[in-house]
Protein backbone atom coordinates (compact mmCIF):
# COMPACT_ATOMS: atom_id res chain seq x y z
CA UNK A 1 0.00 0.00 0.00
CA UNK A 2 2.66 2.57 0.75
CA UNK A 3 4.21 1.50 -2.45
CA UNK A 4 1.25 2.62 -4.14
CA UNK A 5 0.80 5.86 -2.41
CA UNK A 6 4.58 6.70 -3.37
CA UNK A 7 3.98 5.97 -6.93
CA UNK A 8 0.16 7.80 -6.83
CA UNK A 9 2.45 11.57 -5.54
CA UNK A 10 5.51 10.93 -8.54
CA UNK A 11 2.95 9.80 -11.28
CA UNK A 12 2.96 13.13 -12.98
CA UNK A 13 7.25 13.19 -12.79
CA UNK A 14 7.50 9.87 -13.93
CA UNK A 15 5.01 10.17 -16.83
CA UNK A 16 7.05 13.28 -17.59
CA UNK A 17 10.61 11.31 -18.17
CA UNK A 18 9.19 8.72 -20.47
CA UNK A 19 6.45 10.46 -22.71
CA UNK A 20 8.53 12.67 -24.02
CA UNK A 21 11.82 10.27 -25.29
CA UNK A 22 10.05 9.35 -28.46
CA UNK A 23 9.59 13.42 -29.71
CA UNK A 24 12.77 13.49 -28.56
CA UNK A 25 14.03 11.02 -31.30
CA UNK A 26 15.58 8.51 -28.29
CA UNK A 27 13.44 5.76 -29.55
CA UNK A 28 10.41 5.40 -31.63
CA UNK A 29 8.94 3.61 -28.95
CA UNK A 30 9.19 3.88 -25.48
CA UNK A 31 7.81 1.62 -22.49
CA UNK A 32 7.87 1.51 -18.41
CA UNK A 33 6.65 -0.65 -15.46
CA UNK A 34 7.17 0.82 -12.25
CA UNK A 35 6.70 -2.08 -9.57
CA UNK A 36 5.91 -2.80 -5.94
CA UNK A 37 6.24 -6.24 -4.04
CA UNK A 38 2.87 -7.11 -5.11
CA UNK A 39 3.83 -6.19 -9.05
CA UNK A 40 3.21 -3.37 -11.81
CA UNK A 41 1.86 -0.36 -9.82
CA UNK A 42 2.47 2.27 -12.95
CA UNK A 43 3.09 1.78 -16.52
CA UNK A 44 2.99 3.69 -19.52
CA UNK A 45 3.77 3.31 -23.44
CA UNK A 46 4.67 5.64 -25.83
CA UNK A 47 5.34 6.21 -29.64
CA UNK A 48 5.26 3.00 -32.45
CA UNK A 49 6.49 -0.39 -31.31
CA UNK A 50 6.66 -1.05 -35.02
CA UNK A 51 7.20 2.11 -37.27
CA UNK A 52 3.98 3.01 -39.54
CA UNK A 53 1.47 0.49 -37.83
CA UNK A 54 0.73 3.40 -35.58
CA UNK A 55 0.63 0.95 -31.91
CA UNK A 56 1.99 1.85 -28.51
CA UNK A 57 3.88 -0.84 -26.86
CA UNK A 58 2.46 -2.21 -23.67
CA UNK A 59 3.12 -4.67 -20.89
CA UNK A 60 3.69 -7.66 -23.00
CA UNK A 61 5.41 -5.87 -25.77
CA UNK A 62 8.22 -8.36 -26.19
CA UNK A 63 11.68 -6.46 -26.69
CA UNK A 64 15.07 -7.26 -26.97
CA UNK A 65 17.01 -7.34 -23.33
CA UNK A 66 20.20 -8.29 -24.26
CA UNK A 67 22.27 -7.95 -20.71
CA UNK A 68 19.82 -8.10 -18.71
CA UNK A 69 20.21 -12.00 -19.90
CA UNK A 70 23.46 -12.05 -17.96
CA UNK A 71 21.57 -12.59 -14.39
CA UNK A 72 20.09 -15.46 -15.99
CA UNK A 73 23.20 -16.76 -16.59
CA UNK A 74 24.76 -16.48 -13.23
CA UNK A 75 21.24 -17.68 -11.77
CA UNK A 76 22.15 -21.24 -13.88
CA UNK A 77 25.59 -21.25 -12.68
CA UNK A 78 24.77 -20.91 -9.22
CA UNK A 79 21.85 -23.69 -9.55
CA UNK A 80 24.72 -25.78 -10.45
CA UNK A 81 27.51 -24.52 -7.99
CA UNK A 82 24.28 -25.79 -5.49
CA UNK A 83 24.00 -29.00 -6.69
CA UNK A 84 27.51 -29.67 -6.18
CA UNK A 85 28.22 -29.93 -10.11
CA UNK A 86 30.60 -26.70 -10.23
CA UNK A 87 33.21 -25.10 -8.52
CA UNK A 88 33.23 -21.51 -9.10
CA UNK A 89 36.85 -21.38 -8.95
CA UNK A 90 37.80 -23.88 -11.41
CA UNK A 91 40.06 -23.05 -14.11
CA UNK A 92 37.70 -21.43 -17.34
CA UNK A 93 39.92 -24.42 -19.46
CA UNK A 94 38.03 -26.94 -17.31
CA UNK A 95 35.25 -26.48 -20.04
CA UNK A 96 36.73 -24.76 -22.57
CA UNK A 97 40.13 -26.71 -23.42
CA UNK A 98 40.92 -24.19 -26.45
CA UNK A 99 41.24 -21.03 -24.31
CA UNK A 100 44.69 -19.85 -24.87
CA UNK A 101 45.99 -16.47 -23.72
CA UNK A 102 48.69 -14.37 -25.15
CA UNK A 103 49.25 -11.64 -22.28
CA UNK A 104 50.69 -11.31 -19.83
CA UNK A 105 53.59 -13.93 -20.92
CA UNK A 106 55.17 -13.07 -17.73
CA UNK A 107 52.70 -14.46 -15.65
CA UNK A 108 50.23 -16.90 -17.48
CA UNK A 109 47.17 -16.66 -15.26
CA UNK A 110 43.88 -18.51 -16.37
CA UNK A 111 41.07 -17.02 -15.24
CA UNK A 112 38.00 -18.91 -13.07
CA UNK A 113 34.47 -19.24 -13.93
CA UNK A 114 34.29 -16.92 -10.99
CA UNK A 115 36.53 -14.06 -12.17
CA UNK A 116 34.33 -14.14 -15.92
CA UNK A 117 31.01 -14.17 -13.62
CA UNK A 118 32.23 -10.72 -11.69
CA UNK A 119 33.80 -9.16 -15.02
CA UNK A 120 37.46 -9.35 -13.45
CA UNK A 121 38.66 -11.93 -16.25
CA UNK A 122 41.41 -9.67 -17.11
CA UNK A 123 39.55 -9.17 -20.98
CA UNK A 124 39.39 -5.76 -22.28
CA UNK A 125 35.79 -4.30 -22.57
CA UNK A 126 34.14 -5.25 -26.11
CA UNK A 127 30.33 -4.37 -26.48
CA UNK A 128 30.39 -2.92 -29.70
CA UNK A 129 32.01 -6.22 -31.04
CA UNK A 130 30.04 -8.06 -28.74
CA UNK A 131 26.93 -7.26 -30.28
CA UNK A 132 27.80 -8.26 -33.39
CA UNK A 133 29.15 -11.91 -32.69
CA UNK A 134 26.41 -13.79 -31.16
CA UNK A 135 25.38 -16.54 -33.51
CA UNK A 136 29.37 -17.56 -33.29
CA UNK A 137 29.03 -21.53 -32.41
CA UNK A 138 31.10 -23.68 -30.18
CA UNK A 139 33.47 -24.73 -33.31
CA UNK A 140 33.82 -21.19 -34.30
CA UNK A 141 34.69 -20.37 -30.46
CA UNK A 142 37.08 -22.93 -30.39
CA UNK A 143 39.00 -21.86 -32.98
CA UNK A 144 38.82 -18.31 -31.71
CA UNK A 145 40.07 -19.77 -28.70
CA UNK A 146 42.71 -21.27 -29.91
CA UNK A 147 44.45 -18.27 -31.64
CA UNK A 148 44.92 -16.39 -28.20
CA UNK A 149 43.24 -13.64 -26.22
CA UNK A 150 44.86 -10.61 -25.14
CA UNK A 151 44.53 -9.75 -21.19
CA UNK A 152 43.97 -5.81 -20.80
CA UNK A 153 44.66 -6.74 -16.81
CA UNK A 154 45.59 -9.74 -14.63
CA UNK A 155 42.85 -11.98 -14.34
CA UNK A 156 41.53 -11.47 -10.81
CA UNK A 157 42.85 -7.87 -10.34
CA UNK A 158 40.71 -5.08 -11.93
CA UNK A 159 37.19 -5.22 -13.12
CA UNK A 160 36.15 -4.56 -16.71
CA UNK A 161 33.07 -5.44 -18.47
CA UNK A 162 33.33 -8.42 -20.69
CA UNK A 163 30.59 -10.37 -22.89
CA UNK A 164 33.40 -12.35 -24.38
CA UNK A 165 33.69 -13.39 -20.47
CA UNK A 166 29.84 -14.22 -20.64
CA UNK A 167 30.32 -16.50 -24.06
CA UNK A 168 32.45 -18.32 -22.09
CA UNK A 169 29.97 -18.80 -19.02
CA UNK A 170 27.25 -20.43 -21.42
CA UNK A 171 29.81 -22.98 -22.09
CA UNK A 172 30.34 -23.99 -18.93
CA UNK A 173 26.82 -24.27 -18.88
CA UNK A 174 26.48 -26.40 -21.63
CA UNK A 175 29.39 -28.95 -20.81
CA UNK A 176 27.89 -28.99 -17.11
CA UNK A 177 24.26 -30.11 -18.24
CA UNK A 178 25.16 -31.91 -21.63
CA UNK A 179 22.33 -29.55 -23.69
CA UNK A 180 23.02 -26.12 -25.38
CA UNK A 181 22.85 -23.01 -22.94
CA UNK A 182 19.43 -21.96 -24.54
CA UNK A 183 17.94 -25.08 -23.83
CA UNK A 184 19.49 -25.67 -20.12
CA UNK A 185 17.92 -21.89 -19.26
CA UNK A 186 14.48 -22.45 -20.99
CA UNK A 187 14.10 -25.65 -18.83
CA UNK A 188 15.84 -24.87 -15.50
CA UNK A 189 14.61 -20.89 -14.75
CA UNK A 190 12.33 -19.91 -17.71
CA UNK A 191 9.48 -23.08 -17.58
CA UNK A 192 9.75 -23.12 -13.95
CA UNK A 193 9.35 -19.63 -13.33
CA UNK A 194 6.58 -19.20 -15.78
CA UNK A 195 8.16 -16.63 -18.12
CA UNK A 196 6.61 -17.52 -21.05
CA UNK A 197 7.34 -14.56 -23.10
CA UNK A 198 11.11 -14.50 -22.37
CA UNK A 199 12.94 -16.69 -25.51
CA UNK A 200 16.24 -16.56 -26.99
CA UNK A 201 15.13 -16.34 -30.14
CA UNK A 202 12.27 -13.49 -32.07
CA UNK A 203 9.11 -15.59 -32.07
CA UNK A 204 7.37 -14.64 -35.22
CA UNK A 205 3.58 -15.03 -33.25
CA UNK A 206 4.67 -12.67 -30.69
CA UNK A 207 3.96 -9.04 -30.06
CA UNK A 208 7.39 -7.36 -30.74
CA UNK A 209 8.80 -4.46 -31.10
CA UNK A 210 11.59 -3.97 -33.72
CA UNK A 211 15.06 -2.46 -33.19
CA UNK A 212 15.53 1.15 -35.11
CA UNK A 213 18.96 2.93 -35.53
CA UNK A 214 18.43 6.91 -36.35
CA UNK A 215 20.18 8.15 -39.24
CA UNK A 216 20.08 11.43 -40.89
CA UNK A 217 17.29 12.16 -39.29
CA UNK A 218 15.27 8.81 -40.48
CA UNK A 219 15.02 5.15 -37.89
CA UNK A 220 16.45 2.32 -39.96
CA UNK A 221 15.30 -1.46 -39.11
CA UNK A 222 17.95 -3.34 -37.07
CA UNK A 223 17.70 -6.76 -37.77
CA UNK A 224 18.13 -9.58 -34.51
CA UNK A 225 20.62 -12.05 -34.79
CA UNK A 226 20.17 -15.53 -34.33
CA UNK A 227 20.84 -17.76 -31.04
CA UNK A 228 24.87 -18.89 -30.85
CA UNK A 229 27.27 -18.85 -28.24
CA UNK A 230 27.17 -15.36 -27.22
CA UNK A 231 23.08 -15.46 -26.38
CA UNK A 232 24.46 -16.55 -23.03
CA UNK A 233 25.64 -12.52 -22.99
CA UNK A 234 22.79 -11.21 -24.29
CA UNK A 235 20.57 -13.26 -26.18
CA UNK A 236 16.98 -13.10 -24.61
CA UNK A 237 14.00 -11.46 -25.67
CA UNK A 238 11.24 -10.63 -23.05
CA UNK A 239 8.15 -8.32 -22.11
CA UNK A 240 7.91 -6.13 -18.92
CA UNK A 241 5.08 -8.60 -17.12
CA UNK A 242 8.02 -11.29 -17.51
CA UNK A 243 10.94 -8.92 -16.38
CA UNK A 244 9.17 -7.72 -13.30
CA UNK A 245 8.42 -11.51 -12.75
CA UNK A 246 11.86 -12.04 -12.90
CA UNK A 247 12.94 -8.98 -11.02
CA UNK A 248 10.34 -9.88 -7.81
CA UNK A 249 11.87 -12.94 -7.29
CA UNK A 250 15.66 -11.94 -7.24
CA UNK A 251 14.57 -8.67 -5.40
CA UNK A 252 12.56 -10.97 -2.83
CA UNK A 253 15.15 -13.04 -1.68
CA UNK A 254 16.29 -9.52 0.18
CA UNK A 255 12.97 -9.69 2.20
CA UNK A 256 13.81 -11.95 5.40
CA UNK A 257 10.22 -12.45 5.46
CA UNK A 258 9.72 -13.64 2.16
CA UNK A 259 8.79 -17.54 1.03
CA UNK A 260 9.27 -17.34 -2.31
CA UNK A 261 10.65 -20.43 -4.06
CA UNK A 262 11.81 -21.45 -7.30
CA UNK A 263 15.10 -23.18 -9.35
CA UNK A 264 17.34 -21.02 -6.90
CA UNK A 265 17.63 -20.75 -3.31
CA UNK A 266 16.65 -17.32 -1.21
CA UNK A 267 20.67 -17.97 -0.28
CA UNK A 268 21.97 -17.86 -3.59
CA UNK A 269 19.78 -15.05 -4.74
CA UNK A 270 20.82 -13.40 -2.16
CA UNK A 271 24.50 -13.53 -3.44
CA UNK A 272 23.65 -12.89 -6.77
CA UNK A 273 23.36 -9.48 -5.45
CA UNK A 274 25.90 -9.18 -3.26
CA UNK A 275 29.09 -6.59 -4.09
CA UNK A 276 31.79 -9.50 -5.46
CA UNK A 277 34.28 -7.06 -7.55
CA UNK A 278 34.57 -3.08 -6.50
CA UNK A 279 33.86 -1.16 -9.84
CA UNK A 280 36.01 2.20 -9.95
CA UNK A 281 34.52 4.96 -10.06
CA UNK A 282 32.92 6.54 -13.19
CA UNK A 283 32.30 2.45 -14.48
CA UNK A 284 29.29 1.65 -12.67
CA UNK A 285 26.18 2.01 -15.04
CA UNK A 286 24.12 1.81 -12.13
CA UNK A 287 26.06 4.19 -10.71
CA UNK A 288 25.31 6.61 -13.46
CA UNK A 289 22.68 9.14 -11.39
CA UNK A 290 22.90 8.19 -7.60
CA UNK A 291 25.67 8.65 -5.37
CA UNK A 292 26.86 5.49 -3.45
CA UNK A 293 28.97 4.90 -0.75
CA UNK A 294 30.10 1.52 -2.73
CA UNK A 295 29.25 0.17 -6.03
CA UNK A 296 30.30 -2.79 -7.70
CA UNK A 297 29.31 -6.20 -10.09
CA UNK A 298 27.68 -9.21 -8.36
CA UNK A 299 26.90 -11.53 -10.56
CA UNK A 300 25.48 -10.59 -13.69
CA UNK A 301 24.39 -7.58 -11.52
CA UNK A 302 25.23 -4.25 -10.39
CA UNK A 303 25.07 -3.19 -6.88
CA UNK A 304 24.82 0.12 -5.27
CA UNK A 305 25.60 0.33 -1.16
CA UNK A 306 25.61 3.62 0.37
CA UNK A 307 22.66 4.18 3.24
CA UNK A 308 20.23 2.56 1.01
CA UNK A 309 20.84 -0.47 -1.89
CA UNK A 310 20.02 -0.63 -5.76
CA UNK A 311 20.60 -3.52 -7.90
CA UNK A 312 20.23 -3.17 -11.43
CA UNK A 313 21.62 -4.05 -14.94
CA UNK A 314 21.16 -2.33 -18.34
CA UNK A 315 20.55 -4.34 -21.76
CA UNK A 316 22.45 -2.03 -25.02
CA UNK A 317 21.98 -4.18 -28.28
CA UNK A 318 21.09 -2.58 -32.10
CA UNK A 319 18.25 -1.08 -32.09
CA UNK A 320 17.03 -1.64 -28.71
CA UNK A 321 17.95 -0.54 -24.88
CA UNK A 322 16.57 -2.66 -21.92
CA UNK A 323 17.10 -1.31 -17.78
CA UNK A 324 15.72 -3.36 -15.05
CA UNK A 325 16.50 -1.71 -11.30
CA UNK A 326 15.26 -1.92 -7.76
CA UNK A 327 15.63 -0.56 -4.36
CA UNK A 328 16.13 -3.61 -1.33
CA UNK A 329 14.94 -1.76 1.34
CA UNK A 330 11.18 -1.03 0.00
CA UNK A 331 10.63 -3.34 -2.72
CA UNK A 332 10.09 -1.10 -5.13
CA UNK A 333 10.93 -1.04 -8.91
CA UNK A 334 11.33 -0.22 -12.65
CA UNK A 335 12.10 -1.77 -16.01
CA UNK A 336 11.86 -0.20 -18.82
CA UNK A 337 12.50 -0.50 -22.44
CA UNK A 338 13.22 1.35 -25.64
CA UNK A 339 13.88 0.06 -29.38
CA UNK A 340 16.86 2.95 -30.31
CA UNK A 341 20.52 2.19 -30.49
CA UNK A 342 22.10 3.98 -27.68
CA UNK A 343 18.59 4.93 -26.20
CA UNK A 344 19.89 4.41 -22.72
CA UNK A 345 16.51 3.53 -20.92
CA UNK A 346 18.93 3.64 -17.50
CA UNK A 347 18.49 7.24 -17.82
CA UNK A 348 14.93 7.67 -17.50
CA UNK A 349 14.64 4.35 -15.33
CA UNK A 350 16.78 5.51 -12.87
CA UNK A 351 15.60 8.91 -12.70
CA UNK A 352 11.89 7.89 -12.20
CA UNK A 353 12.66 5.18 -9.58
CA UNK A 354 14.45 7.80 -7.31
CA UNK A 355 11.29 9.82 -7.98
CA UNK A 356 9.16 7.04 -6.63
CA UNK A 357 12.20 6.62 -3.32
CA UNK A 358 12.29 10.79 -2.89
CA UNK A 359 7.44 10.35 -2.60
CA UNK A 360 7.92 7.48 -0.38
CA UNK A 361 9.44 8.82 2.52
CA UNK A 362 12.27 7.41 5.18
CA UNK A 363 13.57 4.54 3.02
CA UNK A 364 15.30 2.30 5.25
CA UNK A 365 14.72 1.48 9.29
CA UNK A 366 17.87 0.80 11.16
CA UNK A 367 18.44 -2.82 12.86
CA UNK A 368 16.86 -2.94 16.35
CA UNK A 369 18.72 -4.04 19.12
CA UNK A 370 17.92 -7.59 20.44
CA UNK A 371 15.78 -8.21 22.83
CA UNK A 372 18.90 -9.37 25.34
CA UNK A 373 20.63 -6.02 24.22
CA UNK A 374 18.55 -3.90 25.62
CA UNK A 375 17.85 -6.07 28.92
CA UNK A 376 21.45 -5.90 29.31
CA UNK A 377 21.41 -2.31 28.75
CA UNK A 378 18.90 -1.89 31.46
CA UNK A 379 21.26 -4.03 34.07
CA UNK A 380 24.39 -1.90 33.28
CA UNK A 381 22.77 1.34 33.40
CA UNK A 382 22.22 0.24 36.73
CA UNK A 383 25.24 -0.70 37.88
CA UNK A 384 26.88 2.74 36.22
CA UNK A 385 24.54 4.05 39.20
CA UNK A 386 24.87 1.82 41.75
CA UNK A 387 27.29 -0.85 41.15
CA UNK A 388 27.20 -4.71 41.90
CA UNK A 389 29.80 -6.90 40.75
CA UNK A 390 27.54 -10.08 41.31
CA UNK A 391 24.82 -8.48 38.49
CA UNK A 392 28.02 -7.45 36.21
CA UNK A 393 29.49 -11.26 36.36
CA UNK A 394 26.43 -12.44 35.13
CA UNK A 395 26.05 -11.07 32.10
CA UNK A 396 29.73 -10.45 31.38
CA UNK A 397 31.06 -12.01 28.82
CA UNK A 398 34.25 -14.38 29.57
CA UNK A 399 36.90 -11.31 28.23
CA UNK A 400 34.94 -8.08 29.57
CA UNK A 401 36.70 -8.50 33.08
CA UNK A 402 40.03 -9.58 31.73
CA UNK A 403 40.12 -6.86 29.54
CA UNK A 404 39.41 -4.35 32.50
CA UNK A 405 39.32 -5.21 35.57
CA UNK A 406 36.44 -4.33 37.62
CA UNK A 407 38.49 -2.07 40.20
CA UNK A 408 39.59 -0.10 37.47
CA UNK A 409 35.87 0.19 35.81
CA UNK A 410 34.63 1.20 38.97
CA UNK A 411 37.01 3.54 39.50
CA UNK A 412 36.80 4.95 35.65
CA UNK A 413 32.77 5.22 36.64
CA UNK A 414 33.51 7.31 39.57
CA UNK A 415 35.95 9.42 37.45
CA UNK A 416 33.17 10.37 34.66
CA UNK A 417 30.22 10.82 37.71
CA UNK A 418 32.76 13.57 38.86
CA UNK A 419 32.92 15.18 35.70
CA UNK A 420 29.28 15.86 34.89
CA UNK A 421 28.13 15.99 38.70
CA UNK A 422 25.72 14.06 40.75
CA UNK A 423 23.35 12.20 38.28
CA UNK A 424 20.21 12.97 38.32
CA UNK A 425 16.66 11.25 38.55
CA UNK A 426 16.09 11.08 35.50
CA UNK A 427 15.54 7.74 33.48
CA UNK A 428 18.33 6.69 31.03
CA UNK A 429 17.98 8.12 27.55
CA UNK A 430 18.42 5.80 24.39
CA UNK A 431 20.63 7.12 21.44
CA UNK A 432 18.55 7.08 18.12
CA UNK A 433 19.71 3.81 16.20
CA UNK A 434 21.68 4.35 12.82
CA UNK A 435 21.48 2.42 9.64
CA UNK A 436 25.35 1.18 10.83
CA UNK A 437 24.08 -0.19 14.32
CA UNK A 438 24.27 -3.96 14.93
CA UNK A 439 21.42 -5.17 17.04
CA UNK A 440 24.39 -6.18 19.12
CA UNK A 441 24.64 -3.31 20.28
CA UNK A 442 23.18 -0.17 21.61
CA UNK A 443 23.82 3.35 23.77
CA UNK A 444 22.48 5.60 26.31
CA UNK A 445 22.93 8.34 28.24
CA UNK A 446 22.86 9.25 32.08
CA UNK A 447 21.86 12.50 32.39
CA UNK A 448 24.37 14.37 35.56
CA UNK A 449 24.58 18.10 36.63
CA UNK A 450 26.74 19.36 34.44
CA UNK A 451 26.71 17.07 31.68
CA UNK A 452 25.76 13.55 31.39
CA UNK A 453 27.88 9.80 30.58
CA UNK A 454 27.87 8.50 27.35
CA UNK A 455 27.57 4.51 27.84
CA UNK A 456 27.77 1.34 25.12
CA UNK A 457 27.36 -1.95 25.39
CA UNK A 458 28.59 -4.72 22.30
CA UNK A 459 27.10 -7.85 23.39
CA UNK A 460 29.09 -11.56 22.18
CA UNK A 461 27.77 -13.88 19.57
CA UNK A 462 27.38 -16.59 22.11
CA UNK A 463 23.84 -17.66 23.09
CA UNK A 464 22.71 -16.00 25.08
CA UNK A 465 24.86 -13.36 24.26
CA UNK A 466 26.58 -11.62 26.65
CA UNK A 467 28.28 -8.47 26.86
CA UNK A 468 32.00 -8.35 25.53
CA UNK A 469 32.51 -4.51 25.60
CA UNK A 470 31.18 -1.92 27.87
CA UNK A 471 32.07 2.22 27.78
CA UNK A 472 31.17 5.21 29.88
CA UNK A 473 32.43 8.70 28.62
CA UNK A 474 31.62 11.80 30.76
CA UNK A 475 30.30 14.74 27.79
CA UNK A 476 30.30 17.81 29.58
CA UNK A 477 27.69 21.04 28.78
Amino acid sequence: MRAKVAIDQATDEIVGLFENRVAEQKAPASFFAVFGPDGIVLEGGYGEKVLGEGNAPDRDTVFRIASCTKSFTCTMLLMLRDRGQLNLDAPITDFVPAFTALEPAAAPVTPSVRQLMTMSAGFPTDNPWGDRVEEMTRAELDEFMATGIRYSSLPGTRFEYSNLGYALLGEVIAEITGRPYIEAIAAEILEPLGLTSTTFAEDPDADTALGYRLANGQWQVQPFTGPGVFSSMGGLFSSATDLVRWSLWLAGALDPEDTSDGPLSAASRRELQQIQRAVPEGMSKAAEFSEPTAHGYGYGLFIDEGTTKIVSHSGGYPGVSAHMRWHAPTGLGIVAFENGTFAASSIPATQALQAALNAYGELTTPAPAWPETLAARDVFDGLVRQWDTPAADELAAVNLALDVPWTERIAGIAQAIAEVGPLTSAPLAEVPRTLSDTPAATNWTIAGERGRLKCHILMSPELPPRVQTFTVTAENE
